[in-house]
């Protein structure tokens, strides 16, 4: 089997996949996701976005089998991407305090001309937040690369109260979405896992 290609920089991707013993190489994919407009659908904005990545890697890997993937937050209709300033995550956490959100990744798989999709919603509480809280957690937890401002897994997640759903979908890759888009291009997981 050629090696899957993994489109994306995502170190905590790369974490979810090497959960299973898989051979894959992680690309960068020639996409900027800015050009996806945003219409009010979050699952489909991420399905989009996703899709897009892995058609931008297909001509360089035609032959490989090519994972990619796009997670988002969402709250009232709006979306809560990677920030770009120490400010802006203050004020996404900030915002985001003591709520609840939803945290939607899209993932697509494409083998030769064959392109499948599909999205899967968290959804998480964060308890309430104080500014100082925000700043130490932010002073742990570099939160430019993250959609949202914070990330879950290890101590991050000391500001979550509650999560329904996937808890693999909240840091950027859902594990049983991942496994049946891949079973359908005839990559078994099962077959891969690791003890």
């Amino acid at each position: 089997m050629k090696e899957l290609i993994l489109g994306s920089q995502s170190p905590r991707r790369r974490e979810i996949l090497n959960f299973f013993s898989v051979p894959f190489i992680q690309v960068k994919p020639d996409f900027d996701e800015a050009r996806v407009p945003f219409r009010g659908d979050p699952e489909a904005f991420v399905c989009e976005v996703a899709k897009q990545k892995a058609l931008s890697l297909q001509g360089a890997y035609l032959d490989h089998p090519i994972l990619t993937a796009d997670t988002i937050v969402a709250m009232d209709g709006r979306l809560f991407l990677k920030p770009e300033s120490a400010e802006e995550a203050f004020g996404m956490l900030l915002e985001l305090s003591g709520k609840k959100h939803s945290v939607f990744s899209g993932v697509c798989v494409a083998k030769g001309k064959e392109l499948l999709v599909g999205a899967e919603e968290a959804k998480v509480e964060f308890h309430p937040l104080t500014a100082d809280e925000i700043r130490a957690y932010h002073k742990s937890f570099h939160p430019l690369d993250k959609a949202g401002a914070y990330a879950i897994q290890r101590g991050g997640s000391v500001i979550v109260k509650r999560i329904e759903g996937c808890y693999y979908n909240v840091m950027g890759l859902p594990l049983n979405k991942t496994r049946s888009l891949l079973a359908a291009i005839g990559i078994n997981l099962w077959d891969f896992l690791k003890d």
